[in-house]
């Protein structure tokens, strides 16, 4: 599936906007991304929302994505 990486997340994947990666769940998305680009695991360990066909997940890693989905990836934006 292709992936739509923001900010950071794009640079930890060597400047790519977009990937294309492997996973039935959130969770097996975020462990192929791992796999084949390791400096992601720190900004995954800050937190990142994953967005499938427009709705957000944040710390569902159990959440399954469906065939076709639109995937992004974006950084946790902290606040107070």
């Amino acid at each position: 599936m292709e992936v739509q990486l923001a900010g950071i997340l794009s640079q930890a994947a060597g400047g790519a906007r977009c990937v294309e990666c492997t996973g039935a769940t959130i969770g097996e998305l975020l462990q192929s991304l791992v796999l084949r680009y390791p400096e992601m695991q720190m900004h995954l360990d800050e937190g990142v929302a994953v967005a499938v066909n427009g709705e957000i997940y944040r710390d569902r890693r159990d959440q399954p994505i469906p065939i076709n989905a639109d995937v992004f990836l974006l950084p946790r934006i902290q606040g107070g």
